[in-house]
């Protein structure tokens, strides 16, 4: 694939702290709630658990190393913040920050932007054991917490991410048990949703009233792009993408999502001046792209307390359709075309935000192999495929007018991959969890070759 990318498009990889850092119990860091989550019996795949994960804590400068092998522009990756705020005393962990320091400060030596997510889901446990992102003082402690890391490396971060997909946040997270914590709420997931707008504000400000201009501002969120009949996408646009988008960048919820959650949610948490605080000046808006869905109206009561791994409180309704093969190792349907339909939809309803891929990668069935020189290869030509058919999509949306800035492949290592633990590898880097080592896979090689071609 011919690399035709403008010269100041930003290709980048992207991890989470929880997912690959391990070292849970060391230099002040407290249980979040992926923790307490990933060790109660039957809640993830296997019993697996983030312990050790890969182990990035101990070996970040390897980790790095093949960032600047691989010749990235920016490397997103998610600060822990039980590493930071270890306690509810709001007394910053300096082991923490000093981490943290080192990974951005290599970055720059390596000419690498850092690409900070301040919330990727790991919160921690002393906040969910006081109600966690049911409980808006979540949103004010988060909104300390980024004035914390801001005023330690705001001078050096290139963007900073408030929330990791605050669709899976709330909704699989309280609403269903697929997530930590896994309250499996239903519509009781709908302060979570607020409190969570309202975190992404409070956090934007904060950082800005340190940084000021210095750095650029942004959110990622994941928005499932739906086929099939009109009321039923309708309906989970408004849940799952509206919800979000429109308190984010308009400062307000859509009339219709409060219409069609009468009876199950009288949004009373709603406080004065939140959509407000929420409603903050962001310089990028983060797009997650995999695959998706097809959906159609059901006869089933609407509203029912259901739960389950596609499903929205509100939305229980829908009946959730095969999708076209081929898939990948998480069952999720290739579709390109998929990715550029959604970044002209959200330029064509939000066109004052500039926009990124910030996730967009497959699972595969990796297999390692010894070649007879006794180096190690993983030959994995699907994923490569895969990864050429969204640069074609997301460049011709580029050049039909969306004003996209970059692509963030996912993810630079295999990885804990939440509740499927182990048994999924997204990783452009293979990692031997028994030793782990690593082995750049074919997929590593080729995006290497497509950065370094470009212009």
């Amino acid at each position: 694939m011919e690399n035709t990318f403008p010269k100041d498009f930003v290709f980048g990889t992207a991890t989470a702290a929880y997912q690959i850092e391990g070292a849970v119990n060391e230099d002040g860091r407290c249980p979040s709630i992926w923790d307490t989550f990933s060790h109660t019996p039957g809640a993830t795949f296997a019993g697996d658990t983030g312990d050790v994960a890969t182990d990035s804590y101990h070996r970040w400068r390897e980790d790095l190393a093949l960032l600047n092998d691989l010749g990235v522009d920016a490397y997103r990756f998610s600060i822990a913040m039980p590493r930071i705020m270890p306690t509810p005393n709001g007394i910053p962990n300096a082991k923490g920050l000093d981490f943290y320091e080192r990974i951005v400060d290599t970055l720059l030596e390596y000419g690498i932007k850092p690409v900070v997510t301040l919330y990727h889901w790991d919160l921690p446990q002393y906040l969910e054991d006081a109600g966690g992102w049911l409980n808006r003082v979540t949103s004010y402690a988060l909104g300390d917490y980024a004035a914390v890391v801001a005023k330690r490396l705001g001078d050096r971060v290139d963007t900073w991410t408030t929330l990791n997909e605050p669709w899976c946040a709330s909704y699989l997270s309280y609403g269903a048990k697929e997530q930590a914590p896994g309250l499996g709420l239903g519509p009781g997931a709908f302060p979570a949703v607020h409190h969570l707008n309202l975190a992404h504000g409070l956090m934007v400000q904060a950082v800005r009233g340190i940084v000021g201009d210095k750095s650029k501002y942004s959110v990622t969120l994941n928005m499932p792009f739906n086929r099939g009949d009109a009321d039923a996408c309708h309906r989970l646009d408004l849940i799952a993408n509206r919800a979000f988008l429109d308190p984010m960048l308009r400062g307000r919820y859509p009339d219709e999502l409060f219409a069609i959650t009468k009876g199950i949610c009288d949004w009373s948490f709603i406080q004065p001046g939140d959509l407000e605080n929420a409603h903050q000046p962001i310089d990028l808006l983060g797009v997650h792209y995999y695959s998706t869905n097809r959906v159609a109206m059901s006869d089933r009561p609407q509203f029912p307390q259901e739960t389950g791994p596609s499903t929205c409180p509100g939305a229980s309704d829908i009946d959730w359709l095969p999708t076209d093969g081929p898939h990948t190792d998480m069952g999720w349907n290739i579709d390109p075309q998929g990715l550029y339909d959604t970044l002209m939809r959200v330029h064509d309803r939000y066109p004052e935000v500039d926009l990124v891929i910030t996730e967009n990668g497959m699972a595969c069935r990796d297999q390692l192999v010894v070649n007879e020189d006794g180096t190690k290869a993983v030959h994995d030509a699907d994923r490569i495929d895969y990864l050429e058919r969204h640069f074609a999509a997301a460049k011709r949306a580029l050049d039909d007018g969306v004003p996209l800035s970059g692509y963030f492949v996912w993810s630079l290592l295999d990885n804990f991959e939440w509740y499927f633990g182990y048994a999924k590898r997204f990783g452009i880097t293979y990692v031997d969890y028994a030793t782990q080592e690593r082995t750049k896979k074919d997929s590593f090689l080729w995006y290497r070759d497509f950065i370094a071609s470009r212009g």
